[in-house]
């Protein structure tokens, strides 16, 4: 339900693990290029639906919100409120990646307040308590709960997902079934392979909060995704933060 990185070898990996759908959905990636690629590396065996991870809010209060069935681009650096206005505009399916972890995620109060459709409670990055308390966000809110690899490592490909009834046809028919609140199971593999795993992707968050963040941060005002791009026509202007 949610891989960072994509090209042959995920594909490779994620046909192994026995996939039938992966959610690509990178960071600071305007929906256009996630589109494009997410065809060109979809085949018979293997569907890759786009998606957004839109990164709302400054950096000192951020929260991230992964959204699947976008017809239409939303920029990072916007507030949560314009966000999941826009999400629910076109009909997307807004979920709750990581919650109330560290300072990046939505807590339970914004999954009640906003029209949340599902609750990530397996993520191979958190700790277990981490995962024992998106659980609990789940049961008090009342809300499905999706399982991913959130792969920012090709290993992590296939290192946890969700199954559905029936087979997905495309990132339509998904947000579709996510509004509709369709019965969803979560798996993840075990024993010391996944757990060195999920230790690398760990470590792997260690680097995004600090050299890579200094890098964005220095960089933000030139993000594809930042609402003062040229290809968001000013569309966003009454929302951004930066």
């Amino acid at each position: 339900m949610h891989v960072k990185i994509l090209d042959a070898r995920v594909v490779e990996r994620a046909k192994a693990r026995g996939l039938d759908a992966v959610v690509y959905a990178p960071h600071f990636t305007r929906l256009p290029s996630i589109e494009a690629k997410a065809r060109a590396f979809s085949d018979d065996d293997l569907l890759v639906i786009p998606a957004r991870e839109i990164f709302t809010g400054s950096w000192r209060d951020r929260k991230h919100v992964l959204a699947v069935g976008l017809s239409k681009p939303i920029p990072d650096f916007v507030t949560l409120d314009g966000a999941m206005r826009e999400i629910d505009r076109q009909g997307a399916a807004a979920l709750a990646p990581h919650p109330e972890f560290l300072n990046v995620s939505l807590s339970r109060a914004d999954i009640e307040r906003y029209d949340v459709r599902a609750v990530e409670v397996y993520n191979p990055k958190h700790w277990e308590v981490h995962n024992e308390r998106a659980r609990e966000i789940a049961r008090l809110t009342g809300l499905p709960g999706f399982g991913s690899s959130y792969a920012h490592l090709r290993g992590s490909v296939g290192e946890a997902w969700t199954t559905f009834e029936e087979p997905i046809e495309g990132a339509a028919d998904l947000a579709a079934r996510l509004r509709s609140g369709a019965s969803m199971r979560v798996f993840r593999r075990d024993g010391v392979e996944h757990n060195v795993r999920r230790a690398l992707e760990f470590a792997h968050l260690g680097y995004e909060n600090t050299w890579g963040k200094v890098d964005r941060v220095l960089l933000s005002a030139t993000e594809p995704t930042h609402p003062g791009h040229v290809a968001y026509e000013g569309r966003f202007d009454d929302v951004r933060v930066y």
